[in-house]
């Protein structure tokens, strides 16, 4: 079962989705869409046009519709079909909706889940931080949270902190595919200074680095 089936997953650096832009992501396999409108609503929904599966996020965003690139089909932010350019005087039938996931924002980050009553992780409505960076990691998300444990992450496997040098970093993580793995780094609010970014920055680069060479991290077993 996938994960989005049973918790919230932090999918995207809330910093990296701007107001009327989209982006594609993968989460175990699953190709969805985030996407925000023109208020600065965040979505989170299959990627996938229902008329011929072109990939929505390759489409563009006008006001509160996003719009496939292949034909132009606008769907709201309820994912309802509205609007269709061959036949613009169509009643557009119900029926023709994108699937969506639950979407919100907490700790810099956009979450989403299949399930909307589950409940959202506590320490993430609490934590006020601005972002760094998401880096791909060629290794799977329960070896990469291992990884940020030896190294001192207080976390639940995919959203913690660290504090590094004076630092205190929070990191969310979610699984990509082929046993891959998303790390979005930020900084907690107050120490955010381009100074701290780039501290930040260095220090996931490098534990990236040490994990897909297969370096035993501080206090792992070589």
């Amino acid at each position: 079962m996938s994960r989005l089936a049973t918790q919230w997953l932090p999918v995207a650096l809330s910093a990296d989705i701007e107001p009327s832009t989209s982006a594609g992501l993968h989460v175990e396999g699953h190709e969805l869409v985030v996407w925000r409108d023109a208020s600065g609503n965040a979505h989170v929904w299959e990627d996938r046009c229902p008329h011929r599966g072109m990939r929505l996020s390759f489409g563009f965003v006008r006001g509160d519709h996003i719009a496939c690139l292949y034909h132009g089909w606008q769907y709201d932010a309820a994912g309802q079909c509205r609007h269709i350019p061959a036949h613009p005087q169509l009643d557009v039938p119900q029926t023709i909706r994108v699937p969506r996931l639950a979407a919100r924002e907490a700790a810099g980050l956009i979450w989403a889940t299949e399930q909307d009553s589950l409940t959202f992780p506590p320490a993430a409505e609490t934590v006020a931080a601005e972002p760094v960076q998401t880096l791909a990691i060629n290794t799977p998300v329960d070896r990469l949270a291992d990884a940020l444990s030896k190294a001192g992450w207080v976390g639940d496997g995919t959203f913690g902190r660290l504090d590094v040098e004076g630092l205190r970093l929070i990191v969310g993580l979610h699984p990509a595919n082929d046993g891959k793995a998303l790390m979005h780094v930020l900084v907690e609010a107050g120490m955010a200074g381009p100074r701290a970014r780039i501290e930040a920055a260095r220090f996931a680069q490098a534990l990236r680095d040490r994990i897909e060479a297969g370096v035993a991290i501080p206090g792992e077993a070589a």
